[in-house]
C-alpha cells in the first residue's frame, strides 16, 4: 500500500462509488468533502453529509438538490467538468492535498477525461491523487519516489515527459509515444523512483 498522505480535501465524483477499505478510510477520515453534482447522492445514501456540492445540476435528486439547497453552488461552465469545478474550487480555498474518489467506472469516456485532468491539477498546483477499487493515479513531474508493496503493478502514462529512468521496476522505461507502452511494469522493491523531464501519470496498485 502507498504511504498514506495528510489531506485537505476529498473530492466524490460521479462514477462508481469505492467499496474498497483503503480507499472508503480515506473518505471517511476527511477533514472537508465535496461532491460533484449527481454524487453527492450516492454521498448521503451511503450516511454521510457534504461540506459543498459543485455542479451544474444536472444529475443530482430533486430531493437532494431542495434539501442540501443552502450548499449547492452551481456553476453552469460546460467547458469542463464538474471534477475539475470542484478541484478549482478547492484550490480557491487554499486546499490543495486533494483526493479523487468515484472518478472512474459507469462511463468510460468520462474514466480518461478524469484521468487525463490530473495533470492540468498539477499544473495549477494541486498535489492531487485518483483513488479507485485497485489503486490510485498519481500526476507527476520529473522525478518522483514512491513507497508500494513489493510486486505492486506499475503503469506510466506519458504525457509531454522524456529521459525516462527508474529504479525497483521489473522492466526499463524509455520515451514512450504511445499510451500503452508504459502500463504493466511490477515493484521490485517496497520503493520505487521515476526519472524523468516532464509530466506523466503513474498507477499503482494496492497489491
Amino acid at each position: 500500500m502507498l504511504k498514506k498522505r495528510v489531506i485537505d480535501a476529498v473530492v466524490v465524483a460521479n462514477g462508481s462509488y469505492p467499496t474498497a477499505s483503503q480507499v472508503l478510510d480515506i473518505v471517511s477520515n476527511s477533514p472537508y468533502t465535496v461532491c460533484c453534482d449527481g454524487g453527492a447522492d450516492t454521498f448521503i445514501d451511503h450516511g454521510s453529509t457534504p461540506d459543498i456540492i459543485i455542479g451544474d445540476g444536472d444529475s443530482i435528486s430533486s430531493a437532494n438538490r431542495t434539501r442540501f439547497a443552502d450548499i449547492i453552488r452551481y456553476n453552469p461552465d460546460q467547458q469542463t467538468n464538474d471534477q475539475t469545478k470542484a478541484v478549482q474550487f478547492l484550490l480557491s480555498q487554499g486546499k490543495r492535498r486533494i483526493a479523487i474518489v468515484a472518478a472512474t467506472g459507469k462511463r468510460e469516456d468520462h474514466t480518461l477525461g478524469n484521468i487525463a485532468l490530473l495533470a492540468e491539477y498539477l499544473d495549477w498546483g494541486a498535489d492531487v491523487r485518483s483513488y479507485t477499487d485497485y489503486g490510485v493515479f498519481i500526476p507527476c513531474r520529473d522525478t518522483i519516489t514512491l513507497e508500494v508493496k513489493q510486486g505492486a503493478q506499475v503503469s506510466i502514462f506519458n504525457i509531454d515527459a522524456v529521459g525516462f529512468t527508474s529504479q525497483n521496476l521489473a522492466y526499463p522505461l524509455y520515451d514512450f509515444t504511445a499510451l500503452w507502452q508504459g502500463t504493466l511494469n511490477e515493484a521490485t522493491a517496497e520503493q520505487i523512483t521515476i526519472s524523468a523531464a516532464g509530466r506523466y501519470i503513474v498507477y499503482v496498485t494496492y497489491r
